[in-house]
């Protein structure tokens, strides 16, 4: 087996090497340029983790995911990054990964050369899968065609799998608009529970819960993508909502219930504790065997009334934020009427490195 890369790299000026998770200053440094890149492409769309929500997956991470982070410099000087998402229970081929640039150190090679070690890294933890993600401005192309990141994943052998459509919804929303979606919806589901809380996944719940939202990899449109599901794990979902803790990350949940108390559909908000500017919308789906009875829009719209009711000057200000498949037509539809808008595009890039394992041995 090949050790795992682990030390620096130097390739003409700059030198690349992993971050040491309790270098606490190098990770605040690795977080603030890395948004700085990200704002360079989107502005005030960019929604990037902080650094205290980074410390705490990197130094404590969950059952489920690891992050490995690295740097590029020129003498000393931070000028680039990577970032590995390496999934622990499923997926095991897979890597998700990202590579910035400062915006006044990009076109000389840099993201380049972090891109190749973090290839190597991928490659040394037998991962021959790579995922990575990119942005762009909303009036932009849906594939991305032209744009720095979607050309650059081009040019080193990724191919566009997928386009996504971020989009905002400023708080609080109109209640008005949202209860008078939730009646709209309400004959249609007369036979199912909802039920909303804040904080983990009740017991009673957690494992149908995970049974659907295990699904959403490949139940949510994948394009050209090359996905799985995610493992059914509780103690690696309890160990996730430890991490969300620690970052300081509150979820709130809404789930609808079929006669026989299991989740056929649900929706996911995330409150950050530490960046007032956002709530995300994550995972939402609804149960093959149970669509058709308006519980999209129920468990959505009843989550963000939730949420508005009970922290409602925790979240007055701050914008819901969802990305949607361009060719999720049914989710996006159901967006708009709550109220949300286009603000910005992203774009799924995939290559596949050779599987070290079926290279032929040598005989010397």
């Amino acid at each position: 087996m090949t050790a795992v890369t682990t030390q620096e790299a130097r390739t003409g000026r700059l030198t690349v090497g992993p971050v040491d998770p309790f270098d606490e200053d190098l990770v605040r440094a690795w977080t603030d340029l890395t948004t700085q890149a990200m704002e360079n492409e989107i502005g005030d769309a960019a929604a990037m983790w902080t650094a205290p929500e980074m410390l705490a997956a990197v130094q404590d991470p969950p059952k489920n995911r690891h992050e490995l982070l690295f740097t590029g410099t020129v003498d000393g000087e931070l000028v680039a990054t990577g970032w590995i998402t390496l999934p622990q229970l499923d997926n095991l081929g897979h890597a998700d990964i990202y590579v910035a640039v400062r915006p006044d150190r990009r076109r000389r090679g840099y993201g380049s050369e972090v891109l190749a070690y973090v290839e190597r890294v991928c490659a040394d933890h037998g991962r021959t899968v790579l995922t990575g993600l990119t942005d762009w401005p909303g009036d932009g192309p849906p594939d991305g065609a032209g744009t720095p990141g979607v050309e650059f994943g081009r040019v080193h052998g990724f191919a566009f799998g997928l386009g996504d459509v971020q989009r905002e919804l400023p708080l609080p929303a109109d209640e008005e608009r949202l209860r008078a979606l939730a009646a709209e919806a309400t004959p249609h589901h007369a036979d199912y529970e909802l039920r909303s809380w804040t904080g983990p996944v009740p017991d009673d719940l957690v494992l149908t819960y995970l049974e659907l939202s295990s699904t959403l990899a490949t139940e949510a449109p994948t394009g050209d993508l090359e996905r799985a599901n995610d493992k059914v794990d509780v103690e690696a979902h309890r160990s996730a909502e430890r991490v969300l803790a620690e970052q300081r990350r509150t979820p709130w949940h809404t789930v609808a219930l079929d006669r026989a108390g299991r989740v056929v559909a649900y929706s996911d908000l995330v409150v950050p504790g530490t960046d007032r500017r956002w709530v995300f919308q994550w995972g939402t789906l609804v149960d093959r065997a149970h669509r058709g009875h308006r519980l999209g829009v129920a468990v959505k719209v009843a989550n963000l009334l939730a949420l508005q009711a009970g922290a409602p000057q925790e979240v007055a200000g701050r914008r819901v934020v969802t990305w949607n498949a361009e060719v999720n037509d049914h989710m996006i539809a159901i967006n708009e009427l709550m109220g949300f808008v286009p603000t910005a595009r992203s774009g799924t890039l995939q290559k596949k490195l050779p599987d070290r394992s079926t290279r032929p041995i040598s005989a010397s």
